[in-house]
């Protein structure tokens, strides 16, 4: 907090609960009673409005509230940067032949009976490799969604599938951003961090591969539309540069992201090197490139179910995605900066005498710092930082105070409709959130974990606890 900012009188729970009450009956009339979903931007700015008007009261300036504002701001340049750039590179990619040939060679191997637990385990695979769940969304996601819709796959089930071994793998790789913050707001060491992981998340991801293989049982040969498919697998081949020579593209990401390049310029490396594939064995000049980056690339085969798969991309088609982001995170920043986070804090971290209070509030709050905040980020932090004490105090290992925050703010994160990854997800993917939530499964799955073993005691690892530390290190 900046230090003309420490003096400032902090908002009464009372108050900051008036702006987080205010908050939710917004969009609920937004969303059930206006039936505008796609209005959530004035929705937001209202909302941070009202939040300022309630600071103001309690003596912060006009200039406090747009330093709170450019705050939030800081925090979603990069990330709406790369979104930016997702844009570029679809549109880049499909003209390249990169989505195509994937999903071209998607419909030929995949079944639809095992589609749902490969899609989850080569998007867990891909997000532990590169440490980044938005990159495995935008490259093997996208070529996912185009594989599942000639499948005859419900696209809200295979985006339920794409994010939660996404997430999964973002969670337990030592590349990613949430993963090294989790492990150093609460002060533990990395891998033991990665190791503790395994006892929620480990088993969220396999009662998830249970439930969609079950699911895919749902899908197999006597659903598929085989003509269907051929329509696509021949349109596809007829008018598009189909070559696993068209994947290197694919490979030099994961490459990139393994060297720990940065993940804008991962997504500019590639934008650009898909453009250079399309001019080479496509054939399209500079300037069509330039075109289809900037506005979107729109597919004119004839067929239908080809140009309705591969028409999109481009970076003004991410506006309204990015324009969102920025103002949720504004929203938050002037909720983290006027105090209003820590005064609902303070009030909810009396319930942590005991470890089932303390991880039940930790998980629950994390959950609503993300709601309120619509970053995973200080969900992360706020909470975590706020509980380092009542875990010193019970002699909990910082490794399942920074677990927790995993399990609660960053796997949650894709369900927020407003938040940065939620947004994200709806943006790649062309599902809505409300429309795969129910099928992201270790979403709910590793919260529930975690609050089961604050009750139960189990894996609650301890100073001096021969018995937990020999648990521990068996994963080790």
């Amino acid at each position: 907090m900046e230090k003309n900012q420490s003096v400032k009188k902090k908002p009464s729970f009372g108050a900051a609960l008036a702006v987080i009450l205010f908050l939710c009956v917004a969009m609920s009339v937004q969303i059930f009673v206006l039936k505008q979903s796609w209005v959530t931007h004035i929705t937001l700015i209202l909302a941070t409005v009202v939040a300022a008007v309630v600071a103001m009261f309690n003596g912060y300036k006009w200039e406090d509230i747009q330093k709170a504002i450019l705050y939030g701001c800081d925090i979603a340049m990069l990330p709406m940067l790369i979104l930016m750039m997702v844009g570029v590179l679809i549109a880049s990619w499909i003209p390249a032949g990169v989505i195509p040939t994937l999903i071209y060679y998607g419909l030929k191997i995949l079944s639809p009976k095992v589609f749902l637990v490969t899609v989850c385990a080569v998007c867990a695979v891909s997000s532990i490799s590169t440490g980044s769940s938005w990159t495995t969304g935008a490259t093997f996601g996208v070529a996912f969604m185009g594989i599942g819709a000639g499948l005859g796959i419900p696209a809200p089930m295979t985006a339920g599938a794409v994010i939660s071994g996404a997430i999964f793998g973002d969670k337990m790789s030592p590349l990613s951003d949430s993963t090294n913050l989790a492990a150093g707001v609460a002060e533990a060491d990395l891998f033991d961090h990665i190791k503790s992981m395994a006892y929620t998340t480990g088993p969220a991801l396999i009662i998830s591969l249970i439930i969609y293989a079950v699911l895919g049982f749902r899908f197999s040969g006597s659903t598929i539309d085989t003509a269907q498919v051929d329509v696509i697998l021949n349109g596809l081949s007829d008018n598009y540069f189909i070559s696993p020579i068209t994947i290197l593209p694919a490979i030099l990401v994961v490459f990139l992201a393994i060297k720990r390049v940065g993940g804008l310029a991962v997504m500019v490396i590639a934008s650009f090197v898909g453009a250079a594939f399309a001019m080479i064995f496509q054939g399209y000049g500079l300037g069509e490139m330039a075109s289809f980056m900037n506005y979107g690339f729109v597919s004119e085969t004839g067929i239908e179910a080809v140009d309705s798969l591969l028409s999109r991309g481009g970076l003004q088609s991410m506006m309204w995605t990015i324009s969102l982001g920025f103002i949720a995170l504004s929203m938050g920043g002037v909720l983290e900066k006027t105090r209003m986070l820590e005064a609902f804090m303070d009030k909810i971290s009396g319930l942590v005498s005991t470890t089932k209070g303390l991880i039940v509030t930790h998980v629950l709050s994390a959950i609503a710092v993300n709601l309120f905040s619509a970053s995973q980020y200080m969900a992360i932090i706020i909470p975590s930082r706020m509980l380092v004490p009542a875990y010193k105090e019970q002699k909990i290992l910082p490794q399942v105070n920074s677990r927790t925050s995993e399990d609660s703010a960053t796997v949650t994160s894709p369900l927020i409709p407003w938040g940065l990854c939620g947004v994200y997800f709806t943006g790649v993917l062309g599902v809505s959130t409300i429309e795969y939530l129910p099928y992201v499964y270790l979403s709910f799955l590793a919260p529930a974990i975690a609050i089961i073993y604050g009750f139960t005691g189990k894996f609650i690892f301890r100073e001096g606890d021969i018995e937990s530390k020999k648990s521990y290190n068996k994963v080790a």
